[in-house]
């Protein structure tokens, strides 16, 4: 599976990086897994689904 960083969802989302952060935090976004300060979010994430 890949994945990309919070930073290129959000720019792909047009919302905020730190948005994206809150939405991991909260489990709003299905299979975001956290690697140190970094979020990896799945890469199909947000074409079908939206929080």
């Amino acid at each position: 599976m890949d994945y990309m960083t919070a930073k290129e969802a959000a720019v792909k989302w047009a919302i905020t990086p730190r948005r994206v952060q809150v939405l991991c935090v909260q489990g709003k976004i299905s299979g975001a897994v956290r690697f140190g300060v970094t979020w990896a979010i799945p890469q199909g994430y947000g074409e079908a689904q939206r929080w």
